[in-house]
């Protein structure tokens, strides 16, 4: 089971270019697919929001091994994805993230922390 991942989000497409953001979509769930096929990570889960007015329209949470990801994203295709997604969306950003054993040890650092500044 992975430990790390990406939260890639974005908000509403701009105006105009809704063929364009669905395409791009399509073909970044592609790029994610040859990434599982690879084995360059193990899982993507793509999500679309209902409308609720907020920023957030949508995510894909990517699952892998930390350095795996982090060397993933210094990739020209990564980049090229990342750099349309924020040109065809609102709101676009990537989060690392932490799961599973690598998420219950940094909350145990945060415990620790709070207790040592207490």
């Amino acid at each position: 089971m992975a430990e790390a991942g990406l939260f890639v989000g974005w908000g509403t497409v701009v105006r105009g270019r809704e063929s364009q953001g669905l395409a791009l979509f399509v073909d970044f769930l592609g790029y994610l697919g040859d990434l599982v096929e690879s084995g360059e990570i193990e899982s993507f889960e793509p999500v679309v929001l209902e409308p609720h007015g907020g920023d957030l329209a949508g995510f894909v949470l990517i699952r892998g091994d930390a350095d795996r990801l982090a060397s993933i994203r210094l990739s020209d295709e990564w980049i090229k994805h990342i750099t349309r997604g924020g040109l065809m969306t609102e709101n676009f950003g990537v989060v690392s993230a932490s799961m599973g054993k690598r998420m219950e040890r940094q909350m145990a650092e945060y415990l620790e922390q709070i207790k040592a500044l207490a």
